[in-house]
């Protein structure tokens, strides 16, 4: 018998958002380098984050997207900006949902928050575009 526990239908609906969100690449690198130590932090995140909140019906993945890299914008949270700037070929959100986001972060959070995460959203796209002309 088995002394570890089944994942949660909350777990497993996290988990599919997570990849449908993020990507499988993403999400397989995490989980690789997940460890004894960060597991348990990993599985909160894809039951609170992915499974209660992103799976909810009442905003879309484009405005959950929209929402959340404002946020982080705002919060200075600099690599998670990257990922959910990236995220947005899967999410639907455009590059000009983004600027108007980051626009709004500038006036509620602050010129310079919005500043850097513009940056940083330029580089992604900048990325981004790169890996789809190769």
């Amino acid at each position: 018998m088995s002394d570890t526990p089944l994942p949660s239908e909350r777990y497993r609906q996290g988990m599919a958002t997570r990849r449908a969100v993020l990507g499988d690449a993403h999400v397989d690198r995490a989980e690789a380098g997940s460890t004894a130590f960060d597991r348990p932090f990993q599985e909160l995140i894809t039951e609170a984050a992915w499974g209660h909140l992103w799976s909810r019906p009442e905003l879309t993945k484009r405005e959950r997207s929209i929402v959340t890299i404002a946020l982080l914008a705002a919060l200075g949270q600099d690599d998670e900006v990257a990922m959910h700037v990236r995220a947005t070929v899967n999410t639907g959100a455009t590059r000009e949902d983004i600027r108007e986001a980051l626009l709004h972060v500038a006036i509620y959070a602050g010129v310079p928050a919005a500043n850097h995460a513009i940056k940083i959203a330029k580089q992604v796209f900048e990325q981004m575009d790169a890996e789809r002309a190769a």
